[in-house]
């Protein structure tokens, strides 16, 4: 293509003089057809601005592992029963239970955190009431030191057996470490697992529930372990916002689809009023 041949750059709008006379951009938005044309964009661009809505409310969803009633309490024989594992659903689901401890299985843990304090837990062997009763391990309480832990552990063992009611949370059982030899107090137990206490209770143990029972009552000379609820976890669909991108790109074309259809029509009636008066177009 030759520079005769090269088409001519149109004028900015802000550069168009027009001849007296000739309808301004304005004068031909107003106009009955273009306002209709206007409303039809308006609609479309609203139905693909609610699209948009719709994929970015699915692009951000509550983790459903996260979605369980547990501030509800139920009672725990209703939600688990012995030997059966624990679903994400339950994990800090509060719950009561009825039973009696067993003497002489009071146990303590070491490396407990409460808040950001490093201390101990006490903790015990319940024996769940029912038609087969069977064992829950329970967390007590937590104490700064070692000391106030086996002091609390040692009344417990020696008090005797009642049963109680009693409500906590769910806690999935930690998995049991092997002791380091090399430690001041090497048969510590630092985890909370279920396994490990088995093997230190002393009476048995028969049925056994899977997880362990964070307890809100705590008895005297401890400190009650943090037990918060679960926080709610929310999962982020990309895809579902990139969608949600493009229905608004859509939605803004829509509306620019009028104004350049409406420009082009202006700039169509203002050429064809030059042309009849022999004068060059305003837009080159």
């Amino acid at each position: 293509m030759t520079e005769d041949e090269a088409p001519t750059k149109r004028k900015k709008l802000r550069d168009v003089i027009l001849a007296p006379g000739d309808p301004k951009l304005g004068q031909v938005m107003r106009r009955p057809r273009w306002i209709g044309v206007l409303i039809l964009a308006l609609a479309i661009a609203a139905a693909f601005a609610a699209l948009g809505q719709w994929q970015l409310a699915r692009a951000v969803a509550v983790d459903p592992s996260q979605a369980g009633p547990t501030e509800h309490m139920v009672p725990l024989t209703q939600v688990i029963g012995p030997s059966e594992p624990i679903h994400d659903v339950l994990v800090g689901q509060q719950v009561s239970v009825t039973g009696a401890f067993v003497p002489g299985d009071f146990v303590v843990l070491g490396g407990r955190l409460n808040g950001d304090t490093k201390g101990y837990w006490v903790t015990g062997h319940l024996v769940v009431a029912g038609e087969k009763p069977a064992s829950l391990a329970v967390a007590l309480g937590w104490a700064k030191s070692q000391d106030e832990a086996n002091t609390v552990a040692k009344r417990l063992n020696a008090a005797p057996s009642s049963q109680l009611d009693l409500t906590g949370r769910l806690v999935p059982s930690q998995g049991p470490l092997v002791p380091d030899a090399k430690t001041p107090d090497a048969f510590l137990l630092t985890e909370m697992s279920v396994a490990s206490l088995i093997n230190v209770w002393a009476g048995p143990a028969g049925d056994v529930y899977l997880p362990y029972f964070l307890s809100f009552d705590t008895p005297d000379g401890l400190t009650k372990i943090d037990a918060p609820k679960p926080e709610i976890e929310f999962e982020l669909n990309w895809l579902n916002i990139f969608y949600a991108i493009e229905w608004a790109v859509f939605a803004g074309f829509a509306v620019f689809l009028w104004y350049r259809l409406t420009r082009d029509a202006w700039e169509k009636e203002v050429d064809e009023a030059a042309e009849k008066r022999g004068d060059p177009s305003p837009f080159e």
